[in-house]
This record gives C-alpha cells, structure tokens and sequence, in this order.
C-alpha cells in the first residue's frame, strides 16, 4: 500500500509541474503570438523535452544509480541530447516556417540556436532527474526506518519472550501439589494463572498497555506468589496518582518484583518484607521496589538476567525516556524506575 502510495505522489508532482510550465509559457507567448501559434511554439519544445527528460528518467539514471557505470551514462546522455535536439531543430524547420513571420530563422542553424535547444533539453533532464534522486533518497529512508523499526520489534518481542519462565514452572508445581491436596486454593491459582497466561499471550505483544492491566497483572502474581510461600510476609503498595488513564509498555515493572521475591522473601523468613511505591503525574511514572537483602552474595543482586533484560527493553521502548536507579544501603536493595511520560 506504502508503495502504491508512494507512486502516486511523485506522478502528481511531474504532472503539477508540466501543467504550471506548459500553462505559464502559453501565457507568456500566446500574448504576443495568439493562441494558435502558442499552442506550436510551446507544443513542439515541450514534446521533445518530455521524450528527453523521461528518456534520461527510465532509461539512463538506472545505468549510473543501478549499475554504476558513470562512463557509459554520460556517453549515452550526450547522444540522447545530441539526438533530441537534432530531431527538434529539423521539426521546427519544417513546420515553423509556414505559420511564422521569421521565416529566415528558422531556415538556418546557428550555434546561438542549437546551444539554446541543447541547454533547453538539458535544463529539463537535471531537474526531472534531481525530483528521480529525492524521491528515491526518501524511499530509502524510509525502508531503512521500516528494517529497523521491525528488527527492533523482533528484538523487543525476543526479550519479551525471555520474561522469567521459572516462575510459571513453579506455579505450575505448587498446582500438582494443590490439586492433589485437593487445596481450596487450587482454584484460585488456576484464575490468577490463566489471567496472568492471557496477559502475556494476548497484551505483552502490544506496544503499550493500561497502566491498570500492568498493576493487575502484578497483583496476580503477588497472589500466586502468597500461596506457593506457607509463611507470610509483608508487602505494602503505595499508589498515588490518576493511574485509570495512562498507558505504559508492558511487562517491564514485574522483573522489579520477581527480583524482590526472590532475593528478599524467604519461606523460612518470617519478617521478609516488599515495598513498592507508584507515582503519576502529568510527567512520569515513577515505580520502585525495595526489600530485605537475604542473598548469599548481594552483588548478584546488581548483575541478574532480568536487570539486564529490563535494561534492554527499556532503552527499545523508552529511548532516553527513562532512568534506573539501583540503590543498596545496609541490607536494604531498592530499585527506582522513572518513566518520562512524552
């Protein structure tokens, strides 16, 4: 459709200026001449630039921008000039005379006449071939835009893909166990599930989503994570902020709550404590995550998979829209995201 489109709009634009110069130079003459001997006088040049200009356009530029023989190009430029004019002249000779008051002009050939003619045709062939040289440089960029806006797509949904898998493994375990303790909770994980499946499957593939399908998304999991943990912890969630009306990519805020889970909630725990803050405004998002540092060696708190996947999503969705902050302060790990809303 792009390229049907694209036709279209460089076919107006030869047609709009042929009928502007072939309109303004039958005014000009037909003022001193008459309509009659406007029509030849701007019909004869004109035939005979259209046959140079669109031979040079279809014909020989593919030679140069195609096939990059420059030699050969400018060889068979000169012999289409050389042919037009030659055509012209002896045309004009034979038809011009009979209607024309100098006749004597137009029985000879003089240098003035056919440098005239030559620059004529020339004049024509540039700047049909410099309208040939941007059409063509902004169809370029614009299929380099489309390359790169899908390779970026593919890497985007590549990543998303990679959205931690050991979660659903697990779920997917602690639901054997349920289903044959026969566990009232067996049910709900199953809803909280499905939702969570029909998120990923059917929202993450979209470029952005309702802030509220993100947080539901969340709370799922927060749920299921609550069922699968036999002691209880703490997790309070601070909103704040108009959040009903704002949209945001998907996928990116639970890598901050799967990282807390897992370095700050222990089953054996039971003071292991989640805080997780939002705010909204007219300008950003701003989302942070902070618990308990319980990990063995902190410092792969900083490095994990999922931090560097969020990264790379971030810098496709967000590019030089957002900042994240990882802070560690005694035994508290906190995470800040602030996305700047355009």
């Amino acid at each position: 459709m792009n390229f049907f489109l694209g036709k279209h709009r460089t076919l107006l634009l030869h047609l709009s200026f042929w009928v502007l110069y072939t309109t303004y130079r039958f005014y000009d003459i037909s003022e001193f001449t008459g309509w009659q001997l406007g029509i030849a006088y701007v019909g004869i040049p004109l035939i005979f630039n259209l046959v140079a200009s669109y031979g040079h356009y279809f014909l020989l530029l593919p030679v140069w921008l195609s096939r990059k023989q420059v030699w050969r190009y400018l060889f068979l430029t000169l012999l289409l000039i050389g042919f037009v004019s030659t055509i012209r002249i002896l045309v004009e000779n034979e038809i011009y005379p009979s209607f024309s008051k100098n006749v004597d002009y137009f029985k000879t050939v003089k240098l003035s006449r056919v440098i005239s003619t030559i620059w004529d045709a020339l004049g024509f062939m540039l700047f049909t071939g410099m309208i040939r040289f941007t059409v063509d440089r902004f169809d370029l960029e614009s299929k380099q835009k489309q390359l790169q806006n899908e390779k970026l797509a593919a890497e985007l949904n590549f990543l998303k893909a990679q959205i931690n898998p050991h979660f659903l493994f697990n779920t997917l375990h602690n639901l054997n166990y349920l289903v044959y303790a026969k566990s009232d909770n067996a049910t709900d994980v199953i809803i909280k599930l499905s939702n969570i499946m029909r998120y990923m499957i059917y929202d993450a593939s979209k470029l952005s989503v309702p802030l509220t399908k993100e947080l539901d998304y969340l709370h799922d999991y927060i749920h299921l994570e609550s069922i699968r943990l036999t002691n209880g912890f703490d997790l309070q969630f601070d909103k704040h902020g108009d959040y009903h009306h704002v949209e945001i990519a998907p996928l990116l805020m639970i890598t901050l709550l799967e990282n807390a889970f897992k370095h700050g909630v222990r089953d054996k725990d039971k003071n292991s404590w989640i805080k997780m803050k939002l705010r909204v405004n007219d300008q950003t998002i701003y989302y942070e995550v902070s618990n308990q540092i319980l990990a063995t060696d902190p410092t792969k708190l900083r490095s994990g998979f999922g931090l560097d996947n969020l990264r790379k999503r971030l810098e496709l969705s967000y590019p030089d829209r957002h900042r994240l902050e990882i802070l560690q302060d005694a035994d508290i790990y906190t995470v800040r995201l602030t996305l700047y809303r355009k």
